[in-house]
């Protein structure tokens, strides 16, 4: 999949994706600039080589990871504005859908057209001013397994990173598989209940990118047909 520059600093979501928490952020992003070319690396799949080293768990550290899991399970929809960040510092915002298993989308503000949509088994990056689109298989990016019908960390990922207090909780992951490359960091706010507050993707040439998110609507129906790809161009779902 070819990168683009500047990409999506979230799902940060992340994706969070993804509350009032982060109120800051959205207006310093609000009054930055929206460049054309929105998507970029950060939903690649790709990671830095050499990628992460795993750690062995304790007994708190597994039940912060559960914790995750089960935040993840427990969600149905997700929707609300995004601040991405990117390692050059350029600010983008935009609003993003999500819907359980695997469905998201993320809308770029104008003066951008980009779209970020995945329909449970491709992701798409699509530019809506060039007519053009790169797409990959969500097996294929570190979002699968937070994503899945049946979400189980300790099963599916190496932990490399576990941090809790009482306000906050980080988890630094990537999927087992050996098809499955990517890195993600995660930022979850515990004050009001957990709630995925941000997230970090690291590219192939170890740039990170982060995802904030805020304005959370959570479990309100969103029909399966906002998650539809529509290649630029095309009246018809492809």
């Amino acid at each position: 999949m070819t990168n683009k520059s500047a990409f999506l600093s979230a799902f940060a979501t992340g994706l969070c994706f993804l509350v009032g928490v982060i109120g800051t952020e959205t207006s310093a992003a609000e009054n930055g600039r929206t460049p054309s070319n929105a998507a970029g690396s950060g939903w690649s799949a790709e990671v830095a080589p050499g990628g992460s080293r795993t750690i062995t768990l304790d007994a708190n550290q597994t039940k912060t990871v559960e914790k995750v899991s089960d935040y993840f399970n427990t969600l149905k929809t997700l929707k609300g504005r995004f601040v991405q960040t990117a390692a050059d510092g350029e600010v983008l915002k935009g609003k993003f859908k999500m819907k359980r298993p695997g469905m998201f989308r993320f809308d770029y503000s104008r003066p951008s057209r980009q779209v970020v949509i995945s329909d449970g088994t491709y992701l798409a990056i699509q530019d809506h001013d060039l007519d053009n689109e790169d797409r990959v298989a969500l097996d294929q990016t570190p979002f699968r397994i937070l994503l899945r019908k049946d979400v189980n960390l300790l099963r599916d990922a190496l932990i490399s990173e576990v941090q809790e207090n009482d306000g906050s909780l980080l988890l630094s992951l990537q999927d087992r598989s050996p098809d499955t490359p990517g890195r993600i960091r995660l930022l979850l706010d515990k004050e009001k209940g957990l709630q995925l507050k941000e997230w970090i993707t690291t590219d192939a040439q170890g740039l990170d990118t982060k995802v904030q998110v805020a304005r959370i609507v959570r479990d309100e129906d969103i029909d399966a047909s906002e998650f539809l790809i529509v290649s630029p161009g095309s009246p018809f779902q492809q």
